[in-house]
């Protein structure tokens, strides 16, 4: 009788054959999704991959699923990474998956589209989270790879239109199993890096398996929790990602990118130059209308002067008429003083009024006649103050010293 062994015994040994099998331990099979499940304690991925004629039982551990930039969904036709083999405790054979993409246009735009709605709803997405762009950036921090046309076109571009700019590259894996984790990581690295000011992350063209890692929804939480502004330039004008959504700026390519992050220095020094050309003659301007108020002000300055001097005459000539006029009123009063004197005078030698004082005016034919000129025999009329007499001379007398009166016959 043959000797027996146990179960445990048995698929240990298919398990041991199995693993012997080179094939077996570095597969890539094609199938659809099916029952899915994801263990809510242990986060390990159950599922089923089939196609028309067959199904495989698949899992995927905790630790492989952190390199999934998709969501994987029932009905997803994938592309599975990973190896054969027998689990022992159930004898049943499975794919224990390490890797796996979306496979075909529609897989992969059912992947896309379910991640696009999971963190659009979330304001992923959302316009006030875009976050403007340094005008002048000192530094900026750019993710991708070294060896890379990216990389290149980036340093030429900018150092054509910005050169004072410096470039602090974080060296990533843009393609294969690492990638996500190195984008991660150098979009973390430059965010604790107190230099860039913003940062870019970009590659060249490529398939769009090549690009379906920037559909990562790691790398676009990534961005998304960024403290500095991050450029997305992935692929080509035609290429979306779901880091294009995330990002503050999305750029068609490498090249437009660094357009839209650096200003160019001959349209900056043809502003600078017409801002130069505008201050000179604003200054030109301002100079003319100083230079228009001071003749302004110097004209004014002059008629104030001459103002001012024509009130030093008016005043001078206002106290010479005063002086004239206090002059004149002097004459006048001296002259109506002297007048009075010769009127007081005159009316003094009055004859009239000395006839009011009892003496006669003797007349001779309507003219006043001295005494010594009459003779006797003259008629002559003797006027009084209140009256006259006509009277005839009978004799003359001659007399001498004190005067006497004439005897009337």
């Amino acid at each position: 009788m043959a000797d027996f062994i146990n179960v445990t015994t048995l698929n240990r040994l298919a398990k041991d054959v199995l693993a012997q099998c080179e094939p077996l331990n570095d597969l890539i099979v094609c199938g659809e999704i099916s029952g899915f499940t994801r263990h809510y304690k242990s986060g390990h991925m159950y599922f089923v991959l089939k196609d028309e004629n067959a199904s495989v039982k698949s899992v995927m551990f905790r630790s492989q699923t952190r390199l999934l930039n998709f969501e994987p969904q029932n009905g997803m036709l994938v592309l599975a990474y990973g190896h054969a083999t027998i689990y022992e405790r159930d004898g049943a054979f499975q794919l224990y998956v390490d890797y796996m993409r979306p496979f075909g246009a529609g897989a992969a735009q059912m992947a896309f589209d379910a991640l696009y709605k999971k963190l659009e709803a979330e304001g992923l997405f959302a316009p006030q989270r875009k976050r403007p762009l340094p005008a002048v950036p000192r530094c900026i921090g750019v993710v991708t790879s070294k060896t890379g046309a990216a990389w290149q076109d980036v340093q030429n571009v900018i150092g054509r239109r910005w050169p004072m700019v410096k470039l602090l590259l974080a060296p990533v894996n843009v393609q294969g199993l690492e990638a996500e984790r190195s984008i991660i990581e150098g979009i973390h690295a430059l965010d604790r890096d107190e230099r860039p000011e913003l940062i870019l992350v970009t590659r060249g063209g490529g398939s769009k398996e090549d690009l379906w890692i920037f559909n990562s929804e790691r790398i676009a939480r990534a961005a998304a929790a960024c403290s500095k502004p991050v450029v997305s330039a992935v692929g080509h004008e035609i290429d979306t990602t779901i880091l294009d959504y995330v990002a503050d700026l999305r750029a068609p390519t490498p090249s437009a990118a660094a357009e839209l992050c650096v200003p160019d220095r001959m349209e900056v020094l043809q502003k600078l130059s017409i801002l130069q050309d505008n201050i000179q003659k604003n200054i030109q301007n301002r100079v003319q209308i100083c230079y228009n108020k001071i003749e302004q002000a110097a004209v004014q300055q002059g008629m104030q002067r001459q103002r001012q001097s024509m009130d030093r005459k008016i005043q001078e000539l206002t106290r010479m008429q005063e002086a004239v006029v206090k002059a004149q009123k002097g004459h006048y009063k001296q002259a109506d003083q002297a007048l009075q004197s010769v009127v007081a005078l005159a009316f003094s030698l009055n004859p009239y009024e000395v006839l009011a004082r009892g003496y006669a005016i003797v007349k001779q034919k309507n003219s006043v006649q001295t005494v010594e000129h009459l003779q006797a025999g003259d008629q002559i009329t003797i006027c009084g103050a209140k009256a006259e007499a006509d009277c005839t001379i009978q004799a003359v007398r001659k007399n001498s010293g004190t005067a006497k009166g004439a005897t009337q016959e």
